[in-house]
């Protein structure tokens, strides 16, 4: 009987977490029929098992719950607040009793009786309810499977243990590597790798939970805490499928609850200040999850008054006797930071949720103990948006090892999104006072430099260009060389360590040598980047302080340098001479299925060269070139051409003299023979049975501006039809036709002789008029 007490208790507790919520959610939505279901088979379970298990206390709540509600999903009650608060009511009472009873211990029995009558239609409010602990998703339908329970300390070891597996693999791994293995040991450690892999992966996933689970409480505490201080908040949540490890979660727990109520109790204003500012009545509060690298990031936002920082300087020079003029001199993000001291509160009055100084200060500690931090970004007026980056604790992560003057660091590989060299054929680094700024194709990035911020001479040569994203935005890191990848088992680092915001963890790779793991977050924070602000007055800068037309400097077929202007060219690439020839009167090329005219000033060697894409939005030429050499920005000092041609003048880039290709004059002379569109062209109908005028007269019309066509759509109407000497043409009554005959001399019937390309076009130019 113990043991299936226990399991009464242990999945009573679990569809606790999930029902507050939904309770919840299914005030906002009585016609859910769906969350009734899911909130009345939660109470038929209990009931059942209770009388089963002989708990009477609990079976007498479960069943007037299950009447309740039984009534409303028979349409004889609407689900209204009072029929909501109690059924609350009645869920806390059942979750309290069954941790009584788990742990051995009496409550006393006087409220069952008045949260019983509370559920009667026309009821007085129930009792308070205590403020919830218990989570809120949907207890969904789940289909039965096959589940064991294990100690979390269990767990641990189990995790530890594979992490050690994970250093032994790669130990292994190096040492094969260094004593030139047989191959078939080759095949056995590669086998043995595999089997790691997926153990590890099993492993880790038994530690995991979903933030589904740290989530599931919140709209019960946001609802209890709103009305408590008389505002309402509308709660939106995101990222609820991210996992995170379970400890991790547990700790999370109260500081997310103290951030939600700070929010509502704080930062949200109420209904009557939100309409004088003009916002809407209701307050809004976000509470989302993502996965950056290593790092779980959950962030909670609300629409509210924001954090008034002079009241926390008034208050901590009046209280803490701290220095006004230094508190004054502090940055925007410092001011904010001054809600963590310790003992501060922005009230002058404590309340029931907040006011007595102790919060914020304990929430930072907290989140600081587990190598986590918490970032504050405030819009006086607007709101406040926290961000609390938490890392996990113990895991088997695949990283890129990359050095920076004699040392080595791991990043995180599902943070990277590129490596490219910092003088690559699509890469630029400008400098913009002390800011350096990538162009990576059409993207401009800020560029950290990571010796500069271990404070380490770099290397004197090209550098390498990690290019990863976090949450904010995307950035490069500047590295002196890319090493290897490696999957690596992280651990939190040292107090110390992790408290200067740049690392994640520490790690031991095959080489035995440990290593720190990057924080790209960390990386962004401390080398001050600010994606919404710097990045983009970076971008004005440089626009302010380069010239509008910017140029692509290139080395030409004829060994001279020239530049055409940038917005004409789409791309820059490398082809073979082979795909150019010289067909119908001009030089053409093959690229992407279609034939493109091409431009040569001078004769195509018959090796690999490099192509100017240049097109004007809607045709588009070749420039074969011999290789691009920078992109520029053209000076002021621009001499004009004597004529029209292919230069359209000369500039002066460092004391020499440089054409500039004049792109109108190029697409005046080879854009010729681009077709206009068929709706453009006018229709001539062949009205042949043989074929001989597709075959012979087609490319000739085609070239003289007609669309030539075997029979006329339903929306069509030819301008002249084209028929044999003779024959009857059907629907030409309205339209001209002219005929073509087999013998050259003229017989009198106004035929033309059909190998007669200029009497030919001159009978149909005059039969439409022209």
């Amino acid at each position: 009987m113990d043991d299936l007490i226990q399991e009464f208790i242990a999945e009573t507790r679990e569809t606790l977490e999930a029902l507050s919520g939904e309770i919840v959610a299914w005030e906002a939505a009585p016609d859910d029929r769906a969350r009734l279901d899911a909130i009345f088979r939660f109470v038929h379970t209990v009931k059942g098992s209770c009388g089963f298990l002989d708990l009477p206390r609990l079976m007498r709540l479960s069943h007037a719950a299950e009447d309740a509600l039984s009534d409303v999903r028979e349409g004889k009650r609407k689900p209204d607040r009072a029929l909501v608060d109690a059924v609350l009511a009645v869920v806390d009472r059942i979750g309290e009793l069954v941790e009584a009873i788990d742990v051995g211990v009496s409550l006393p029995d006087g409220g069952e009786d008045l949260l019983i009558a509370a559920l009667v239609e026309g009821a007085n409010e129930p009792p308070a309810a205590a403020p919830a602990t218990a989570p809120t998703a949907a207890p969904a339908a789940r289909a039965p499977q096959r589940s064991v329970r294990l100690n979390v300390d269990l767990l641990d070891r189990m995790m530890s243990g594979m992490s050690d597996m994970v250093l032994a693999r790669n130990e292994l791994a190096r040492r094969l590597r260094e004593a030139d293995p047989d191959p078939a040991l080759e095949a056995a450690l590669m086998r043995l790798s595999g089997s790691v892999a997926d153990m590890r992966d099993t492993v880790t996933r038994t530690r995991m939970q979903k933030v589904e689970t740290l989530f599931s409480p919140l709209p019960r505490v946001v609802r209890d805490t709103a009305a408590a201080v008389g505002k309402t908040v509308t709660l939106v949540i995101d990222g609820g499928d991210v996992e995170l490890d379970r400890g991790m979660i547990e700790v999370m727990r109260d500081p997310l609850v103290h951030l939600i109520r700070n929010a509502i109790d704080h930062g949200i204003e109420s209904p009557v200040e939100r309409r004088a500012a003009g916002k809407p009545p209701a307050g809004r509060l976000h509470i989302g999850a993502r996965q950056s690298g290593n790092q779980i990031v959950i962030e909670i936002a609300d629409d509210g008054r924001g954090i008034d920082t002079e009241a926390l300087i008034r208050k901590l020079v009046t209280h803490d006797r701290r220095n006004e003029s230094e508190l004054r001199a502090l940055s925007d993000r410092e001011r904010c930071e001054l809600i963590f001291a310790a003992g501060l509160s922005s009230r002058d009055t404590a309340t029931e949720i907040s006011g007595r100084g102790v919060g914020m200060d304990v929430v930072k500690a907290a989140i600081d103990q587990i190598g986590g931090r918490i970032a504050l970004e405030n819009v006086s007026g607007r709101g406040l948006r926290i961000v609390v980056q938490v890392p996990l604790t113990l895991s088997i992560v695949s990283t890129i090892i990359v050095r920076s003057s004699s040392h080595c660091f791991a990043i995180p590989r599902s943070s990277i999104q590129e490596i490219v060299a910092e003088r690559g054929a699509s890469t630029r680094i400008d400098r913009i006072g002390d800011t350096q700024v990538a162009a990576v194709r059409d993207r401009r990035l800020p560029v950290v430099d990571l010796c500069a911020l271990i404070d380490e001479p770099g290397r004197t040569g090209d550098r390498m260009l990690v290019i990863v994203s976090i949450g904010a935005g995307d950035f490069a890191i500047a590295v002196d060389e890319v090493l290897d990848t490696e999957e690596l088992v992280v651990r939190p680092a040292a107090p110390p360590v992790m408290a200067a915001g740049l690392y994640a963890g520490q790690t031991l790779p095959d080489t035995g040598q440990p290593m720190l793991l990057l924080d790209c977050s960390g990386v962004a924070q401390l080398a001050g980047l600010q994606f919404t602000e710097a990045l983009q007055r970076a971008e004005e800068e440089a626009e302010a302080a380069q010239p509008a037309v910017q140029a692509v400097l290139f080395r030409d077929l004829d060994g001279e340098r020239r530049v055409i202007p940038l917005t004409a060219v789409d791309r820059i690439e490398r082809i073979s001479a082979t795909t150019l020839r010289s067909v119908a009167g001009r030089l053409r090329l093959a690229i992407d299925g279609r034939i493109v005219s091409a431009i040569a000033i001078a004769p195509v060697p018959e090796r690999d060269v490099a192509m100017l894409r240049l097109t004007d939005g809607d045709v588009e030429v070749a420039y074969i070139i011999d290789d691009a050499i920078d992109i520029i920005a053209l000076p002021d000092n621009f001499v004009p051409a004597a004529g029209p041609g292919p230069a359209a003048g000369v500039v002066l880039l460092d004391g020499e003299q440089v054409e500039q290709v004049d792109p109108l004059w190029l697409f005046a002379q080879h854009a010729v023979d681009v077709p206009s569109p068929d709706a453009a062209r006018p229709v001539c109908l062949l009205a042949d049975t043989g074929g001989w005028m597709g075959s012979f007269l087609r490319p000739m019309l085609e070239q003289a501006g007609y669309r030539t066509v075997d029979r006329i759509g339903p929306d069509e109407r030819p301008v002249v039809i084209l028929a044999q000497a003779g024959a009857a043409v059907a629907g030409s009554a309205d339209v001209p036709v002219v005929r073509l005959r087999m013998a050259a001399g003229d017989t009198g019937d106004g035929s033309v002789y059909r190998y007669d390309r200029e009497q030919l076009l001159h009978a149909m130019r005059r039969a439409v008029g022209e």
